[in-house]
């Protein structure tokens, strides 16, 4: 299967973008198999578009595409990327104990579901190793407490640099990252929580919520800044529940929400559909 080029833009808005591109494209004899665009008004009318190319017939090799393209970007004020497909984005997995995120991501990993290489999974607890080592994925165990939270983080950071992972999935992985790993890992990262936050924060969010009675529980993928679960969202979703699910549905429906929350913004960033505007995201669906 041939799967296309992907362009990225971001740019001030401006009249003739559209044009100008689609004309390149066509002037190297491309062919434009899908485009999304949008205009954000707040802040500064930004302009994003998506665009995936046939590879087949392109008149660009990837040496050649920076130097045609650059010029025409630099007149519009693009910031921009581009993806070729022989180069899946590699992908590293942090995980604690709890496993339902983890082996729904390999599930669907193994199913070609999500189309990029998985080098390791690392955890701060031995629970998992089995379940991800079946799957031929290496397993590191890096114990984490106070006192050695800076030195595993290092070691995190290393191995992460080793493998040259390109993003990194917190797959309820109960540890908050210090703002000086955020700082030096250099590499998105995406988190999965319930969205009671932060309505219930702290321990045992679902014994809050029955507590409170509430009738919908949801989930929220975001990419991780050094503000607690504020970072940019990329996918969020709800469940309704009623007065006769318990505790124990309650986390039951909660962690199937996770799984399909933390899929969905997984495999949008994969395939380059997620752009950031300012602490918003622009998803191209």
């Amino acid at each position: 299967m041939n799967r296309p080029i992907r362009l990225l833009i971001d740019c001030p808005d401006h009249r003739g973008v559209v044009a100008a591109v689609a004309n390149f494209i066509a002037l190297h004899n491309g062919n434009i198999v899908a485009a999304d665009q949008h205009v954000s008004e707040a802040p500064g009318n930004r302009f994003f578009m998506r665009m995936e190319v046939e590879t087949e017939g392109f008149g660009l090799d990837r040496d050649e595409f920076d130097a045609a393209f650059s010029p025409m970007a630099r007149q519009h004020g693009m910031a921009w990327n581009v993806r070729y497909p022989d180069r899946p984005l590699r992908m590293g997995i942090l995980v604690s104990k709890y496993a339902h995120c983890l082996l729904d991501l390999l599930w669907r990993w193994e199913s070609g579901e999500l189309q990029a290489e998985i080098p390791m999974v690392i955890s701060n607890h031995p629970d998992l190793a089995g379940k991800v080592e079946a799957h031929g994925i290496p397993y590191h165990h890096l114990p984490a407490t106070k006192e050695t939270r800076a030195e595993q983080e290092r070691q995190v950071l290393k191995l992460l640099a080793e493998q040259r992972v390109d993003f990194v999935v917190l797959a309820r992985y109960m540890q908050i990252l210090s703002p000086e790993f955020l700082e030096a890992i250099g590499r998105p990262v995406i988190n999965i929580h319930h969205s009671f936050l932060p309505a219930f924060i702290g321990a045992s969010p679902y014994h809050q919520a029955y507590t409170r009675g509430v009738k919908i529980i949801g989930a929220t993928a975001h990419y991780v800044t050094a503000e607690l679960d504020a970072g940019p969202i990329i996918h969020q979703d709800v469940a309704h529940i009623s007065h006769r699910d318990g505790i124990e549905d309650m986390i039951r429906i909660g962690r199937e929400v996770e799984r399909r929350v933390l899929a969905q913004a997984v495999r949008w960033h994969i395939e380059d559909r997620v752009l950031m505007d300012g602490v918003r995201t622009v998803v191209f669906e």
